[in-house]
C-alpha cells in the first residue's frame, strides 16, 4: 500500500513537470515559427495561406516618405538647345552652361527652322534666294539634311514658278518631311473661287498647301501626300461663283473673303507640327490669327475632299482657335491670337501633354503691344474627335495658362518666336527679334536665359529654339564620345624623381579631334593635352616623388567636350614597395597537443623573394626561408594550453621592407576541437524530457496493475 501511495505522488509530480515542459516547448516553437509566418515571401505564411490581417489593414504597414529632388531638373539630366540664327549659315547646339557643343555649316541661311533628327543629323530649311513671284517673309525653297562633319545627305528643293516652300518643316517618324508652301492662283482663278474682286491683288493669291516628301536620292524626293487650303473654301459673296454657301454653317471650311485685303500672301502659315497619336497636323495661320488642325490619315484624294480619314471629314478643318470671326462665330472682342507663331502640341511626358502651346506675338492687341505664351486645352476625345456646339465657337473660352511679363510691354516680339513645354514643367521661350532665349517656371519665374551672340549682337534674330533631352536618340548619336583610350604603354617600374614616357590613343566615331588627360595615380594629372587627330598617339611624361604602386590611366574628349570613359590602368611600381598583407588559411578551433597546418601567401609588387615573420600567439615564433613572390608556404604548429591565440604574420622582402600584418585567431580547448554549448544544452533538455515521459508511463502502468 505504501508503495502505491509513493507511485501516485510520483505520478502527480510528473504531471506537473509535463505540463510545465509542454508550455515551454510551445513557447519556444512559437518564437521559431511566428517570424516565418509574418515575414514570409509574397505575404504568405509557411502553410501557403495569405496573411489577410496585413493584406487588408494597411495601417500597420510602415510609412515610406519620399524626398525627391527637382524632377528632371537641370542638375539631374543634361539638356541641349538647338537654334539657327537667321542671318548666319551656321546652326548651333548649346548646353545649359551656354557652351557650344556642336555646330553645322550650311550652304544657305535658314528660312527659318532647323531640327535635330533622331539619327543625329540636322534638318535645316534653305533660303534659296529671292523668287520672282513669291516675294514675302519666310521664303525658303527647300531643305537640307546635314550629317556629321557637314556632309549634306539630302538636298531637296521645292521651288518653281507656281510653288515655293516657306517658313517651317516637320520631320515625321517614318523619315518623311512635311513642308508648308505657297501655290500661285491667278486673279482669274481667285475671282472664280468667289473672292471679292476689290481684294484681289494683281499678283494673284498664294494660298498655302502642305506636302509630305519621301527621300528617293541625295537630291531628290517624291511627294507622297498633300493637302491644299484651296480645296476647302467657302464664300457668301457671290452665288454665281464657286464655293458659295453660308460661312457660319461651315466652320470646317475657309472663308476666301476673310483676311487682310490686297496681300497675295493671304494665309501666311508660319509653323507646322505633327501629332503621331492622332495622325493630325496643326498649322499656325498668322493672317487669320488662328491655328488649324487637319487630318493626316487621309489619302491625297481624300485630303482634297470632305470625307475619309480617321475623322471622316477628309481635308476639312477639324479644329480651329484664336479668332472665331474667321468663321463668323464671334466678334472682334472674341479674338485671342494676334499674329501668333509656333503652334505645337505639348509632348507626351510633359505637364500639359496633349494641350496646345502657342507664342502669341500680340501684333494689334487692343490692350497694347505685348507678347504672351498661351496654353489651351482643345475639346478632343481619345480618338482625336473635336467637339463643337452648332453655331458656337470652338472651346475653350480662354487659355488655361498664360505667360506675360510683369510689365507686359517688356516682353514683345513682333514676328517669329517660339515656346516649348519641357519635361519638368518649365517652358522655354524664344523672343526672336532680340535673339533672347529664356526658361520660366509655371509661375513665370525666369530660371535660365541666353542671348544669341551669332553672327553678331546686332544681327542675332532667331526664328525658334528647340530643346532636346540627353536621352533623345539624336543627341546620343550626335554627341558620341571618343572611344575609350588604349591602356597606357610605358615602363612598369622606376625610381623616384625620374621622368618616364607613357602613350595611349583613341579614335573618334565622327573623326573629331581629340584631347587626352592622364591620371598618374598620385593625385595629379596631365591636364588636357591636344588636340590630336582621331587615332593619333598621344605621349606624356611623368615623374613620381614617392615610392609606391601607382595606377596610370587615361581618358579622352572630343572638341565638343564630350568625354570618354577611363582606360584600363597600367600599374607602375616606383622604388621598393613593401609586400602585400599575407593571406592565412587553416583551422579556427583545435585541442591541446594536436598539430595543425597553416598556409601563408602574399605577393611583392617588385617581384622580390619573400620570407614570413610569424608569431603563433603562445610565445613561439617562426621566420621562414625566402620564397618566390606568390608562392604558398605551409607551416605546422601545436598549442599546449587552452585559450584563444592570435596568429600574426608579416612578409619581408630581400631588401628588408616589411609589409602589413595579418591576424588569424584559433580557439584551443582541453578535450574537444569543437565546442557547441547550445547543442549540449539542447541534448540535456531532450534527455530530461525522455526520462520524464518514461517515468510517466511507468506510473500509469502501476496504477492499472493496482
Amino acid at each position: 500500500m505504501l508503495t502505491f501511495i509513493k507511485r501516485v505522488k510520483l505520478l502527480v509530480t510528473l504531471n506537473k513537470k509535463i505540463i510545465v515542459l509542454f508550455f515551454i516547448i510551445m513557447l519556444c516553437f512559437s518564437f521559431i515559427i511566428s517570424p516565418t509566418i509574418v515575414l514570409s515571401k509574397n505575404n504568405k505564411n509557411i502553410f501557403g495561406k495569405s496573411n489577410k490581417y496585413f493584406e487588408n489593414d494597411t495601417k500597420f504597414l510602415p510609412i515610406i516618405k519620399k524626398v525627391m529632388s527637382h524632377p528632371l531638373g537641370k542638375f539631374a539630366k543634361e539638356y541641349y538647345i538647338l537654334f539657327a540664327p537667321e542671318r548666319s549659315k551656321k546652326t548651333y547646339l548649346i548646353n545649359y552652361n551656354k557652351e557650344v557643343v556642336y555646330s553645322w555649316n550650311s550652304y544657305y541661311n535658314p528660312s527659318f527652322s532647323a531640327y535635330l533628327l533622331s539619327n543625329g543629323n540636322l534638318l535645316h530649311t534653305s533660303f534659296l534666294g529671292f523668287h520672282p513671284i513669291f516675294f514675302a517673309m519666310g521664303m525658303a525653297g527647300g531643305f537640307q539634311e546635314i550629317g556629321f562633319n557637314g556632309e549634306v545627305v539630302w538636298d531637296f528643293e521645292y521651288k518653281d514658278n507656281t510653288h515655293l516652300s516657306h517658313h517651317d518643316v516637320e520631320p515625321l517618324p517614318n523619315g518623311n518631311v512635311l513642308m508648308i508652301a505657297w501655290e500661285y492662283k491667278s486673279p482669274t482663278d481667285t475671282k472664280k473661287a468667289g473672292r471679292n474682286p476689290t481684294n484681289i491683288p494683281s499678283t494673284g493669291l498664294w494660298p498655302d498647301h502642305i506636302i509630305e516628301v519621301k527621300k528617293t536620292g541625295p537630291s531628290s524626293g517624291i511627294i507622297v501626300w498633300e493637302w491644299h487650303a484651296w480645296d476647302h473654301l467657302i464664300q457668301d459673296y457671290d452665288s454665281s461663283e464657286d464655293n458659295y454657301g453660308i460661312v457660319k454653317d461651315h466652320p470646317e471650311l475657309i472663308d476666301i473673303n476673310f483676311g487682310t485685303g490686297g496681300y497675295s500672301d493671304w494665309l501666311h502659315s508660319n509653323s507646322i507640327d505633327y501629332n503621331e497619336g492622332f495622325d493630325q497636323i496643326i498649322i499656325s495661320v498668322r493672317n487669320f490669327n488662328e491655328i488649324w488642325v487637319i487630318d493626316h490619315s487621309t489619302t491625297t484624294e481624300e485630303a482634297a475632299g470632305h470625307t475619309g480619314g480617321n475623322s471622316g471629314m477628309g481635308g476639312d478643318i477639324l479644329y480651329r482657335w484664336g479668332n472665331p470671326r474667321a468663321y463668323k462665330a464671334g466678334t472682334v472682342d472674341d479674338q485671342k491670337f494676334y499674329a501668333q507663331h509656333a503652334a505645337n502640341w505639348i509632348e507626351t511626358g510633359c505637364p500639359g501633354e496633349g494641350h496646345i502651346l502657342v507664342f502669341n506675338n500680340g501684333v494689334g492687341r487692343p490692350e497694347g503691344l505685348y507678347s504672351s505664351v498661351d496654353e489651351i486645352i482643345p475639346p478632343v476625345d481619345d480618338n482625336g474627335n473635336y467637339y463643337l456646339e452648332q453655331g458656337k465657337a470652338f472651346d475653350p473660352d480662354e487659355p488655361t495658362w498664360e505667360y506675360k511679363s510683369e510689365n507686359p510691354q517688356d516682353f514683345y516680339s513682333e514676328s517669329r518666336s517660339s515656346a516649348q513645354r519641357l519635361p519638368d514643367g518649365n517652358t522655354l521661350i524664344c523672343n526672336a527679334e532680340k535673339g533672347y532665349f529664356f526658361e520660366i517656371t509655371s509661375d513665370g519665374d525666369i530660371v535660365w536665359e541666353y542671348t544669341n551672340p551669332y553672327p553678331d549682337p546686332f544681327n542675332n534674330i532667331v526664328f525658334k529654339v528647340t530643346e532636346y533631352n540627353s536621352d533623345y536618340s539624336g543627341i546620343i548619336k550626335l554627341l558620341k564620345p571618343p572611344e575609350t583610350p588604349s591602356k597606357p604603354s610605358g615602363p612598369t617600374s622606376g625610381v623616384i624623381g625620374v621622368e618616364y614616357e607613357y602613350s595611349s590613343k583613341a579614335s573618334d566615331p565622327n573623326e573629331n579631334q581629340i584631347f587626352y588627360r592622364y591620371d598618374w595615380g598620385d593625385g595629379t594629372d596631365s591636364g588636357w593635352i591636344g588636340p590630336y587627330n582621331s587615332g593619333e598617339t598621344c605621349f606624356s611624361n611623368h615623374a613620381w616623388n614617392n615610392n609606391g604602386s601607382y595606377n596610370v590611366k587615361v581618358k579622352a574628349k572630343n572638341c565638343y567636350n564630350i568625354e570618354s570613359g577611363w582606360s584600363d590602368p597600367l600599374n607602375v611600381i616606383i622604388g621598393n614597395v613593401p609586400p602585400e598583407k599575407p593571406i592565412i588559411s587553416g583551422p579556427t578551433n583545435g585541442k591541446i597537443g594536436v598539430e595543425y597546418d597553416y598556409t601563408f601567401k602574399t605577393t611583392d609588387q617588385n617581384n622580390n623573394y619573400l620570407r614570413y615573420l610569424i608569431n603563433w600567439g603562445d610565445g613561439n615564433s617562426k621566420t621562414t626561408d625566402y620564397y618566390p613572390s606568390g608562392q604558398e608556404v605551409t607551416l605546422s604548429h601545436t598549442w599546449e594550453s587552452i585559450g584563444t591565440f592570435s596568429i600574426s604574420a608579416k612578409a619581408q622582402d630581400k631588401n628588408g621592407s616589411i609589409g602589413p600584418v595579418s591576424i588569424y585567431n584559433i580557439s584551443i580547448s582541453k578535450t574537444r576541437g569543437v565546442f557547441r554549448p547550445s547543442i549540449n544544452i539542447f541534448s540535456r533538455f531532450c534527455d530530461e524530457i525522455q526520462y520524464i515521459i518514461k517515468m510517466y508511463f511507468l506510473g500509469m502502468n502501476t496504477i492499472r496493475l493496482m
